[in-house]
C-alpha cells in the first residue's frame, strides 16, 4: 500500500478513528499525487477517491495498483453509497482547519456518521518532515531561484519599473519551473519599507535600494528567497542596517539544527535588533514545502523544536517607515548538526 496512507492509517488507529474524510487538496496531493478537485476517504477497508468525470482518466493515470485507491465518479453515486462508506464507524476524522461549518453539516448529512472528530492538523504536522524525494524537489526549486536571481540582477537597469522587474522574474519561472510559489515582491526606495509591498510603476533610480522576494514551484514544491540589492553604491545609513540584518540572519543559520528551540532562535534575533533600537516586526521564518507557508512557524511564540529534514526560511528584516527596508532570506534544510542553505545567492552588498 501507499506508504503515506499506511502511515495515516496507523495514526488514525492511535486516535481511535475508524475513518477519515480528507478534503484539503494539498493534503490529497501529498498522500496520493493527485492534483484535482475531489475528496479522499479512508474507510475501514478501502481508500476511496471521489471526483467528477473531468478528472477520472487523470486520477487513474497517477495512481498505481500499489496505491490501493478506488476512484469513484460523483455522478455515479447514490446517497446510499455515501452512507455505506463509514457504516459501523464510531469516529470519523475531518480537517477542521480547512472545512467550513456548512461543509461540516453537509458531511454529517451525506455520510450519516455517528461522530465527526477533529484531527488537529494530523497530515499538516506529518508534512513538516520532508522525505528524500521532497527534499530533492525543494533543492531544485531553490536552484532555479538562484539562477533567476543571477539573471535578474543583470537585467535590472535604472528607469525600469518595479512591475517590469517582477514580470521578468515571473516569466523566468514560467519558462523554467511551474511558475511562482507566491506573488513576486519587487520594492524599491521607500516602498522597501513595506514587508509585503506590491510592485508598482515606481522607476528604479540611481542610488536606490531594491528588495526582491521571490520563489518558484518545481514538482509542486516551493522555494523562497529575499535579497536586498543596491543601485550604484550602498548608502552609509543603510549599510548599518544591512549589516545588522545580515549578521542576525547568519546567527540564526548558525543556530538552526535538530533539537534547537525555535522560540530561542527568534528571540536571539529580536534581542540583536532591540540592542540597536529596532524590532523584529514579523516572524523570523516559516516552513516551506507544497505550500509557501507551512509549519513550523519560526517565531517567539513557538516553543517546539527544529527537527532533522524540516525545511524552513530564515528571513529577518528591519523596516524604516517611509524610507527603506532591508530583508535577507534563505530557504534552509535542517540537519542533525546544523542547517544547509538551499538558496545560495550572494548576500554581502549586492551592487548593480
Amino acid at each position: 500500500m501507499n506508504s503515506k496512507i499506511t502511515w495515516l492509517r496507523n495514526a488514525m488507529t492511535s486516535l481511535n478513528l475508524q475513518g477519515m474524510i480528507i478534503s484539503n487538496p494539498v493534503n490529497i496531493k501529498y498522500l496520493t499525487g493527485i492534483d484535482a478537485e475531489g475528496m479522499l476517504l479512508i474507510t475501514r477497508k478501502e481508500n476511496v477517491y471521489i471526483t467528477d468525470g473531468r478528472y477520472i482518466e487523470y486520477a487513474h493515470s497517477i495512481l498505481t495498483l500499489f496505491d490501493e485507491i478506488i476512484v469513484y465518479n460523483y455522478t455515479d453515486m447514490s446517497q446510499e453509497d455515501y452512507e455505506n462508506f463509514f457504516m459501523f464507524c464510531e469516529n470519523v476524522g475531518f480537517e477542521e482547519s480547512y472545512v467550513t461549518y456548512a461543509k461540516y453539516k453537509e458531511y454529517m448529512h451525506k455520510f450519516k456518521v455517528n461522530s465527526l472528530v477533529e484531527t488537529d492538523n494530523l497530515i499538516e504536522k506529518q508534512r513538516i518532515i520532508k522525505d528524500e524525494e521532497e527534499i530533492k524537489n525543494l533543492k531544485t526549486a531553490c536552484e532555479i531561484t538562484d539562477n533567476c536571481f543571477s539573471y535578474i540582477i543583470k537585467f535590472i537597469k535604472p528607469g525600469m519599473t518595479e512591475k517590469e522587474i517582477a514580470r521578468e522574474i515571473d516569466n523566468f519561472y514560467n519558462e523554467n519551473a511551474e511558475g511562482v510559489s507566491f506573488e513576486t515582491i519587487v520594492a524599491s526606495g521607500e516602498n522597501s519599507s513595506k514587508p509585503h509591498a506590491v510592485p508598482t510603476d515606481r522607476k528604479i533610480e540611481e542610488q536606490d535600494i531594491i528588495t526582491i522576494d521571490m520563489g518558484c514551484k518545481y514538482n509542486g514544491y516551493c522555494s523562497d528567497m529575499t535579497r536586498t540589492i543596491f543601485v550604484g553604491s550602498v548608502p552609509e545609513d543603510i549599510k548599518k542596517i544591512y549589516d545588522i540584518v545580515l549578521k542576525s540572519q547568519q546567527q540564526a543559520l548558525d543556530e538552526m539544527k535538530d533539537g534547537a528551540i525555535i522560540r530561542q532562535i527568534a528571540k536571539n534575533v529580536d534581542t540583536n535588533f532591540r540592542f540597536y533600537n529596532y524590532d523584529l516586526i514579523h516572524a523570523l521564518g516559516h516552513g516551506v514545502g507544497m505550500e509557501i507557508h507551512e509549519r513550523p512557524y519560526i517565531s517567539m511564540n513557538n516553543d517546539t523544536l527544529l527537527k532533522e529534514n524540516m525545511v524552513v526560511t530564515d528571513e529577518p528584516g528591519i523596516y524604516i517607515p517611509g524610507k527603506y527596508g532591508v530583508r535577507i532570506e534563505d530557504t534552509v534544510l535542517i540537519t542533525k548538526f546544523g542547517c544547509i542553505s538551499l538558496t545560495e545567492s550572494a548576500k554581502n552588498y549586492i551592487i548593480i
